[in-house]
């Protein structure tokens, strides 16, 4: 980097986090008074490393440059805090390096950096806070900057981005889904929580023993709110959530939309935060679910153990029969259900093909739901004029289209909207996501997804077809911004296109979702519909409080290193990056990156700061202990080769397209009458009644 570029960002940085050049920081936070090296408890050390590094940051101008460079050098001989210090000091060298890789790359980024630096320097009136972060987003977050006024017109805009003018509604749609859609969810379970003595807790004593060598390993995944074991049973999402669906298909009976005798089919996926969860996931849920009154849901749970099963038993001895010399590996990697999100994900979606080719060929679609979310039936059909199976039995699920930009759409995929409880009395339309009048803080400054995040929300999960021009009819929208429940895919849909998302994803597995096809072959691309009514009700903020604040710290970071996968896995998309973006901003698009690596490690940096400033100071060690850890792990991956998910993405098509072609030469196997089709088909429908829930107590 030339000294040039190097200036403009030590001048940025300085501006940030003081002590300015022409006055107070903007984010109101002065990090030398975060720096003192005399103090030794583990939160001032946190905060001393992280200040040391925006010290660093703001260059030789800065009065304590020195002795910052001084203290994370001294602190790399301390074994305790050996990573975090890494992170630290690689940081200035790979912000440097990309933002001129940027600056080379991009006009427009150089040219925007140029005007923030000069605003800041004095040609600009940095009082005006309004103006200053629209530079600074011109630079850092340039997605935000056309949804900054006139909201109604941005609005407006969006949904007309969104506009598909249907060429065909679909000429057969569900009809039947208490039969014809499998339903499925994630269960995440983690360790219990620290107040909570294992010996007290009313499990056997093969489950106790397992808890207590689970919660001492180190923790590999980690989730939002994942049910803690042991949480009482009014605050846990498994019995919450499948009680909620189990009076929902009630709800249908009674109204006569479902047969009075049908029983609905609802595969749960587990993942777990600790190795030791795994062997007794299935006991745990179990007994809880035996205590409860489900009566209309017959309930199928997959533990890693089971999908190694489906694949060593019934999908590897199939490939290997009909797809000679075929590297079963790729399935492997990607048919499970322990790690990131993306993992599971893909597998509930993708379990419906097998369901159909395998297991019962009446199921037609699949649909997702979360268990921290139920159907407000009677409100559904007070409100939207029909029930929520009513909803799925829409003609506008696998329509077909024109979208805005002139392609030719299926619409195999739906998608909902969410209402939060304490919303719901207000009307069903209330977005779950609203943006407040507020001033804006600290890491915020340079990224605030929550923008586009509200204004998408409103735009398209609230879209609501009537009047003349959004019909439904003759016109709906599409949508990118998609929530992980409320929405589901038609089978023909999946196994004609066979979308996924990769192992790599932590978070937003729902959005990551479409990337995968979104301009993948010739002929019509598969898009999401979405259904104006279709809308759960939000209710983890009423009964997961604990798991939520326990998760606040891995949410945060997941958050950071999402910013990291998703512009890399762009990038490594097999057309253009600017097709990408100009599809999926500005709320999904905003985490697709000119400069990932700075954004990562400014916002965990600047969080923590404002932590510390609060006088929050665990909450600050938290966040660095875990950021510092994981996302250098993840730095250190996307920077060890020069296209670091080219390949990987790669072999994740190459492991689906294997799973859909095998499944399709079983389809031919049966219909044949193929004795060893018939064989598979045998063992898969034991496995399936093997990971039948045994709910009688």
């Amino acid at each position: 980097m030339n000294r040039e570029t190097a200036e403009k960002i030590e001048t940025i940085i300085r501006a940030l986090t003081g002590p300015g050049d022409r006055g107070e920081p903007l984010t109101g936070i002065d990090i030398s008074e975060q720096f003192r090296p005399e103090e030794v408890s583990p939160a001032a050390i946190a905060a001393n490393l992280n200040a040391a590094f925006l010290i660093v940051l703001s260059g030789g101008f800065h009065p304590l440059y020195r002795e910052a460079e001084d203290y994370i050098r001294r602190r790399k001989a301390d074994p305790s805090w050996r990573e975090a210090v890494e992170f630290y000091d690689e940081g200035p060298g790979i912000l440097h390096s990309e933002i001129a890789d940027a600056c080379s790359r991009e006009r427009r980024f150089e040219e925007e950096l140029h005007r923030l630096y000069s605003w800041i320097r004095g040609a600009g009136d940095l009082t005006d806070r309004k103006e200053t972060i629209k530079r600074l987003w011109a630079v850092f977050f340039p997605e935000g900057l056309s949804l900054c006024e006139e909201r109604e017109r941005a609005i407006g805009l969006l949904r007309e981005k969104r506009r598909v003018d249907l060429t065909g509604l679909n000429p057969s749609p569900i009809r039947d889904p208490a039969r014809e859609v499998l339903f499925t969810s994630n269960v995440l379970l983690t360790i219990p929580s620290r107040s909570v003595d294992i010996d007290e807790l009313p499990f056997g004593t093969s489950l106790r023993e397992g808890l207590k060598r689970a919660v001492e390993e180190e923790q590999l995944y980690w989730y939002d709110h994942p049910i803690q074991i042991g949480v009482e049973r009014e605050r846990n999402e498994v019995i919450y959530g499948l009680t909620g669906l189990d009076e929902a298909v009630a709800f249908e009976k009674e109204r006569g939309t479902v047969d009075g005798g049908a029983r609905l089919s609802c595969l749960l996926s587990v993942s777990v935060t600790h190795r030791g969860l795994q062997g007794i996931a299935k006991e745990y849920l179990e007994g809880e679910l035996r205590r409860s009154d489900i009566r209309h849901l017959d309930l199928y749970i997959f533990t890693e153990a089971e999908t190694s099963r489906l694949l060593e038993e019934v999908l590897i001895p199939a490939a290997e029969r009909y797809m000679e010399g075929a590297d079963c590996g790729l399935l492997r990697e990607v048919i499970g259900v322990d790690g990131e999100y993306g993992r599971h994900y893909s597998f509930l979606k993708a379990i419906a093909a097998l369901w159909q080719v395998l297991v019962d060929q009446r199921v037609r679609g699949t649909f997702k739901i979360d268990l921290d979310q139920v159907f407000p039936q009677r409100e559904l059909v007070e409100q939207s004029g029909a029930s929520a199976f009513e909803h799925l039995k829409t003609p506008l699920w696998g329509a077909e289209g024109i979208e805005s930009g002139g392609g030719e759409v299926e619409l195999g995929m739906i998608a909902g909207a969410l209402v939060n409880k304490a919303d719901i009395a207000t009307s069903l339309y209330t977005p779950d996501v609203c943006l407040q009048e507020r001033e804006l803080t600290a890491d915020e400054l340079v990224f605030f997804s929550r923008l586009p995040q509200a204004l998408s929300t409103e735009a398209e999960m609230m879209t609501r077809y009537r009047g003349e021009d959004i019909d439904g009819e003759r016109r709906c929208i599409q949508r990118v911004h998609v929530t992980g429940g409320t929405c589901g895919i038609l089978v023909r849909s999946l196994r004609r296109h066979r979308p996924f998302t990769p192992t790599f994803i932590g978070r937003a597995e729902d959005q990551a979702y479409l990337l995968s096809v979104l301009f993948k072959g010739r002929g019509k691309r598969l898009r999401y519909v979405h259904k104006d009514g279709l809308i759960m009700r939000h209710d983890k903020e009423a009964f997961a409080g604990e798991a939520i604040r326990t998760a606040y710290a891995g949410k945060l970071i997941g958050d950071y290193a999402r910013g990291l996968w998703f512009t890399f896995y762009a990038r490594a998309l097999p057309w253009p990056l600017e097709e990408t973006k100009k599809v999926i901003d500005p709320f999904t698009g905003c985490f697709v990156s000119s400069v990932p690596f700075t954004l990562a490690y400014l916002r965990l940096a600047l969080k923590a700061a404002s932590f510390f400033k609060d006088g929050k100071d665990q909450e600050g060690l938290e966040l660095l202990q875990i950021g510092t850890r994981r996302l250098h792990r993840v730095i250190g991956r996307l920077l060890g080769e020069p296209e670091p998910l080219t390949k990987a993405y790669q072999r994740e098509r190459d492991g689906w397209e294997m799973y859909y072609d095998v499944l399709d030469r079983l389809e031919e196997g049966l219909h044949r009458g193929d004795a060893f089709a018939l064989e598979i088909r045998r063992r898969a429908r034991g496995l399936i009644e093997d990971c039948r829930m045994n709910l009688k107590a």
